[in-house]
């Protein structure tokens, strides 16, 4: 009798453990990545696409970001890319006809952890419904992809932006961060986003400002524990250090926490990776 009153409550132990370590595995930390990989130019020499796609492959299979937005991604860089990352789906449609031509902003995410529930694109202009149009002052036609996605493991939600505003065209960028937040109430209200990007812009400017406003989370000033460079674009390593700016960043709704928050400077033997850093966030819903 005293060895089965023993065996109920080793039993009754380890069923408690294993509700509470069921509890603890529902809310699994992000790992976000942005990345502005340079489109493929040939001008870029030593620096072209053809030398930097295997190292760019390889540094995204060892960090293992669950989503990754990139931006400046040529049709044939895309195809590379899904060669080069078969864990992922990839999404996004090219900028100037909305297929193939013009640069992607796509978003990969890890197909063994997410399901894709919804997925689009829209310009960032006053027609966003049409893509291949420029916007306000914009010096290029720009886009914003999305996909609303959901945990395999628990079924929660998510929605994932991402985008490249214009370098030159400041009502263009101002205007096209506005129409992001109205397309993340209009796509997913309620739901926790996130937002990646090259912004072109430096600490301080109003398309920043404006996230903020709208209880966006900047991880880069709101992350626990944070690591690199305060800059991400160095041009190949050509930019002076006194003239590199952070230009690349991780949002979030205000439901996130942002736990670490690092500018990967790693560089290859054989050169760099691109004229960007790479930024990487851990954060959880």
């Amino acid at each position: 009798m005293r060895n089965l009153t023993y065996i109920g409550i080793a039993s009754l132990l380890l069923f408690l453990c294993g509700c509470k370590d069921s509890s603890v595995s529902s809310v699994q930390p992000l790992d976000v990545m942005t990345f502005n990989i340079r489109l493929d130019a040939p001008s870029d020499s030593a620096n072209n696409w053809k030398y930097r796609k295997d190292n760019v492959c390889q540094m995204i299979a060892y960090y293992q970001p669950n989503l990754l937005g990139m931006q400046e991604v040529c049709h044939n860089q895309m195809e590379d890319l899904k060669q080069g990352l078969p864990q992922y789906t990839a999404l996004g449609v090219g900028r100037d006809d909305g297929k193939e031509a013009g640069e992607y902003c796509p978003i990969f995410f890890n197909t063994e952890r997410f399901k894709l529930v919804e997925y689009g694109n829209f310009s960032l202009s006053e027609h966003p419904e049409t893509i291949g149009v420029k916007g306000w002052d914009a010096s290029y036609n720009r886009i914003a992809t999305w996909a609303i996605l959901e945990e395999k493991s628990n079924g929660k939600k998510l929605v994932f932006f991402n985008t490249h505003l214009d370098n030159d065209g400041k009502v263009a960028r101002n205007e096209g961060i506005r129409l992001i937040l109205n397309k993340m109430k209009e796509i997913a209200p309620h739901t926790p986003a996130i937002l990646t990007g090259d912004f072109n812009c430096i600490p301080g400017e109003e398309p920043l400002q404006t996230l903020e406003d709208n209880e966006m989370k900047n991880a880069a000033k709101l992350a626990t524990v944070a690591y690199g460079p305060s800059w991400t674009f160095h041009d190949f390593g050509r930019l002076p250090m006194e003239e590199r700016v952070l230009l690349d960043y991780v949002f979030t709704t205000n439901e996130a926490n942002i736990d670490r928050y690092r500018v990967i400077k790693d560089t290859p033997d054989n050169g760099f990776l691109s004229d960007h850093y790479p930024v990487l966030v851990k954060l959880t819903f």
